[in-house]
């Protein structure tokens, strides 16, 4: 491998969806100096926006936390389709000139450090020249949590007899036509709740079947104060404003189902039974045996599901599947629901930094056997952070945070000519300290299937993953970057350059 088949930058960011368009504008903005590239495996901007066209695919909370905290939502709803969602990332791209930085059809395979010369050297499969190579001196993975090669799926026995179409919401085909169909969909988490109001609307009759009950909420997908501040208070003072409104009661309620979970439980199963009335069994079919948020709430907007499931063209089924047969699903307890098309809603199957091998220094880097520093870098990894938002608030919150303080990490190591920042957790504390999953109050079945693939958690500073908006403000925006845990050192390269300089 010669050097000549190298590209050379500073800052290398993995993925153009959400979190990575933002990464690249806070990088330009704060570190102007630096020099970056994007690569992105898909032939488009998005991520999970490009990726995900199942009918009526939305967020799943307000975009005025889910936007990015530079670029005001303007849009009247603030519960925004997919394709809108889609149109805010692209638009942020060209406005900021990040689409010239990104190499499309690209995929991270491995990442290898070498201290000597403070370089990950990048083994990327490109669909048009095969196997290419990057250097860079910072790591930037902003590729989400799951992998986009395959969605969760059950075993389900008797599944290649059914005659009708199966589907998994990944991969929706676009050419699907289900009116006056009779579909089922399996699952009960959001893109359940979301796919079965919007097939309702045409097709002959929609079944949601779950294992168990989930908790939902319902809010109005138009913000009508933020629509009224915007036009009163120039753009982002009316967004911040709004932004601030939201996180707040987001954090609030969140604190709630920790400390009073009966309480929240008793409300949202009270505002259930009011929008839904005695159509459906709320008992059975919407109380979880859960507490709020040990698994993700779910959203309705504007009632959908609940107007889909009064109307008739919607119900609930809760129940286990004994079998697919032929025409539909036997349940076990023996009831036959019959179906044209079959939705698997099953979920995602998490993967940690897309897949992709790491190394450092020759040695194969085993991210279970490592402690998260702040929840977004690993013990004794060199250089690397990875951007992953919030199970109990909107994604883009945390994402932003760890763009900025990646900047006044680069920022810092500028100032005081290091190329390396490591952290170190001392002997000591890394033998006698607990060790927690580095998610460890979510329940949800897509988290607990990969926990122990991910680093480990401990119980104090900073080897912590807060998954809290307000303390991790303080984290990142208040503390100081040389903590004594983050250790910056130059490389012998380095020193040669700069004594050449001199």
């Amino acid at each position: 491998m010669g050097v000549e088949h190298i590209v050379e930058t500073d800052v290398m960011i993995v993925g153009a969806g959400l979190s990575g368009i933002g990464a690249a504008v806070h990088l330009s903005k704060q570190c102007p100096s630096k020099d970056y590239l994007l690569i992105e495996r898909r032939q488009a901007i998005g991520g999970t926006w490009d990726l995900f066209r199942y009918p009526g695919i939305r967020s799943d909370s307000d975009m005025h936390t889910l936007g990015y905290n530079f670029k005001p939502w303007r849009a009247e709803k603030a519960i925004a389709d997919g394709p809108s969602i889609w149109d805010y990332v692209n638009e942020t791209a060209d406005e900021y000139q990040i689409r010239d930085k990104i190499q499309f059809g690209h995929r991270l395979v491995s990442a290898a450090w070498d201290t000597d010369s403070a370089r990950w050297t990048l083994t990327v499969e490109s669909e048009d020249k095969g196997t290419v190579y990057y250097r860079c001196n910072f790591l930037l993975m902003c590729s989400g949590y799951y992998s986009y090669d395959q969605g969760h799926q059950p075993e389900f026995k008797g599944r290649e007899d059914f005659s009708g179409q199966w589907v998994h919401p990944q991969f929706w085909p676009q050419d699907l036509d289900y009116s006056d169909k009779r579909v089922v969909v399996i699952g009960s988490g959001a893109t359940a709740m979301t796919i079965v109001p919007k097939m309702a609307e045409s097709a002959a009759k929609v079944t949601m079947l779950q294992r168990s009950p989930t908790y939902v909420v319902s809010r109005p997908s138009v913000d009508k104060l933020a629509n009224f501040l915007r036009k009163v208070l120039p753009a982002s003072w009316a967004y911040d404003l709004v932004r601030f409104r939201n996180t707040f009661w987001q954090q609030l309620i969140y604190r709630r189902t920790r400390t009073q979970p009966a309480m929240v439980a008793e409300t949202l199963l009270g505002e259930v039974e009011k929008a839904i009335g005695d159509v459906v069994d709320v008992k059975k079919h919407f109380t979880p045996s859960y507490n709020p948020w040990d698994q993700r709430l779910c959203l309705v907007p504007d009632d959908d599901l609940f107007t889909a499931l009064r109307s008739g063209r919607a119900d609930v089924v809760t129940d286990t599947i004994d079998r697919i047969t032929e025409t539909g699903v036997m349940t076990a307890s023996g009831d036959n629901i019959e179906a044209d098309i079959i939705v698997s809603a099953t979920g995602i199957e998490l993967l940690m930094l897309g897949g992709a091998e790491f190394s450092v220094d020759c040695q194969a880097v085993n991210f279970a056997d490592e402690w998260t520093y702040k929840g977004v870098m690993c013990s004794d990894i060199p250089n690397m952070v990875q951007t992953f938002g919030y199970i109990n608030a909107s994604w883009t919150l945390r994402a932003d945070l760890t763009a900025e303080w990646v900047c006044r990490v680069l920022n810092h190591m500028d100032e005081f000519g290091y190329d390396q920042a490591t952290p170190r957790i001392p002997e000591l504390l890394a033998k006698t300290m607990e060790k927690r999953f580095w998610i460890d109050d979510f329940s949800a079945g897509y988290m607990q299937r990969m926990m122990p693939n991910f680093p480990r958690q401990g119980t104090q500073m900073p080897w912590l993953n807060p998954q809290d908006y307000r303390k991790d403000k303080k984290m990142f925006r208040g503390s100081a970057i040389a903590d004594g845990a983050l250790i910056f050192t130059r490389s012998e390269s380095e020193s040669v350059e700069l004594k050449a300089a001199s």
